[in-house]
């Protein structure tokens, strides 16, 4: 089961994603961990990536899908697995396209987590003031200006994609607004079908 979450910051995507890997036992994976990882590793992929980031450039499209192209052939991950916050940008997602093709590997599911941003910067408001009034730090994420922020880049470069597989029939949209276990129910539902289908 080769699955993509997408969904703006705050849908619940990172909730969700692990109810998924403790159910079916696949990994989750995150560009950003696995950048870490191949630069820990020292991989040739890995040391072009820390080359980059020495620099304190952006890793390129082309880096990233290498990384993710190593990463899909480790063991854990030969059942399925769940990409989080990739691909970002449309021409990520045609490279991703690209890269499983040369694999022969396809994309099982597309899952749009819906939300209503408004609604969604006053939980992330509301969130940093439950955490201030019991004393607690807000969660860097959770500072509404940064949440702003990154919502913003979401809609700027990442919008984008859902149409993208929406157009080759992979996509599934799916209420995030609803309690987290409606949210799941639904999900394990899209991907029922998607195994029949």
């Amino acid at each position: 089961m080769r699955l993509i979450f997408l969904g703006p910051p705050g849908a619940g995507k990172g909730t969700q994603a692990a109810r998924i890997v403790a159910k079916h036992g696949i990994p989750q994976l995150s560009t950003g961990d696995m950048l870490r990882a191949a630069v820990a590793a020292g991989t040739p992929i890995g040391q072009k990536a820390k080359a980059v980031m020495d620099a304190g450039g952006l890793v390129s499209d082309e880096i990233v899908i290498g990384i993710v192209a190593d990463r899909i052939e480790e063991p854990d991950a030969k059942k399925g697995f769940i990409l989080d916050g990739f691909p970002r940008t449309l021409a990520q997602a045609e490279a991703l396209d690209g890269m499983l093709d040369g694999k022969g590997l396809k994309l099982d599911a597309v899952l749009e987590l819906k939300v209503d941003q408004t609604k969604l910067v006053d939980r992330i408001v509301k969130r940093a003031e439950e955490a201030k009034a019991a004393g607690q730090p807000v969660r860097k994420d959770d500072d509404p200006e940064v949440f702003k922020t990154r919502l913003e880049a979401y809609n700027r470069d990442t919008a984008v994609v859902a149409p993208y597989y929406a157009k080759r029939g992979q996509l599934t949209a799916i209420d995030g607004m609803q309690p987290i276990d409606t949210v799941t129910s639904a999900i394990e539902s899209a991907l029922s079908e998607t195994a029949r289908g």
